[in-house]
């Protein structure tokens, strides 16, 4: 009895959870149409006028057919790939950097309190001031924009690991301090598991932040890259290829971000389990 019980529970919960999903893609799909209709409203009403004739790429149906002549473009899949190494190497440096001094200043709390006028104060700078003294620097535009996309990032890694550990339940280290543990076994044993939610969300707020600072910093004078293909674009006044590349751009941010929100989920439902 108990058994047939269970098994009904969990038809009802794989149930309700494709209904959930099937409710979430036609809300989805939805939000979609109500964009494209805005977009062409908007689109019409600005450059369908006498006079604005060269600007109809912006509209969404020149749009769609430059941005699947796009995927079939090699160059541009070589800029893709240009683009996410950039931002790779650039959240990957300031991970290094900042999830370290993240979990320090977080587990001392006298650190914490010292760091926290500094670090507001350079959070607050724009990434793209650092630009001048980047390209005075560094040797190469490359390392310019890797720099670039270090000081947008670290920021949020910092305070979001930071926080994670500020939040880990203090009875748990007082338990394993009663134990003889060391500051060295807490950090690695407690304090970073405990904080490992809020590092991945500190990865995803960086993400969002590196793909919207890549572009600007793209401009540079780089040969590749998504910002070289805008710049390229408007040069030479191709506006429907211009904002096909700004449709790529959004998708491939959404399909970053949802591959850290998935593995925010597995996590998760690991730790609950």
């Amino acid at each position: 009895m108990e058994y047939l019980l269970e098994n009904s529970k969990k038809k009802l919960d794989i149930a309700s959870k494709g209904r959930d999903f099937a409710g979430k893609l036609l809300f989805g799909f939805v939000g979609i149409v109500i964009f494209l209709v805005i977009w062409t409203g908007i689109g019409h009403l600005v450059f369908a006028r006498p006079g604005y004739e060269q600007f109809q790429g912006f509209l969404p149906l020149p749009t769609l057919k430059a941005f699947f002549a796009l995927l079939c473009d090699s160059d541009f899949w070589a800029s893709v790939f240009s683009s996410l190494l950039r931002v790779g190497v650039g959240i990957s440096i300031a991970f290094v950097f900042g999830l370290p001094f993240g979990l320090i200043i977080g587990f001392y709390k006298i650190l914490r309190i010292v760091t926290y006028p500094p670090l507001q104060f350079l959070r607050m700078i724009s990434p793209l001031s650092w630009m001048p003294i980047a390209l005075l620097v560094f040797a190469s535009f490359d390392s310019a924009i890797y720099f670039l996309i270090s000081m947008s990032t670290v920021w949020p890694i910092i305070l979001n690991t930071t926080l994670g550990v500020s939040r880990v339940n203090p009875q748990w280290i007082n338990m394993a301090r009663n134990q003889g543990a060391s500051n060295h076994q807490l950090i690695r044993q407690i304090v970073i598991p405990s904080s490992i939610p809020h590092i991945l969300v500190s990865l995803r707020l960086a993400l969002g932040v590196a793909w919207i600072v890549l572009v600007p910093a793209e401009f540079l004078g780089v040969t590749s890259g998504l910002g070289y293909m805008i710049n390229d674009a408007r040069d030479t006044m191709e506006y429907d290829r211009l904002m096909a590349i700004l449709v790529a751009i959004g998708f491939i941010g959404f399909f970053l971000d949802g591959m850290i929100k998935w593995v925010q989920t597995l996590f998760s439902r690991a730790w609950n389990y």
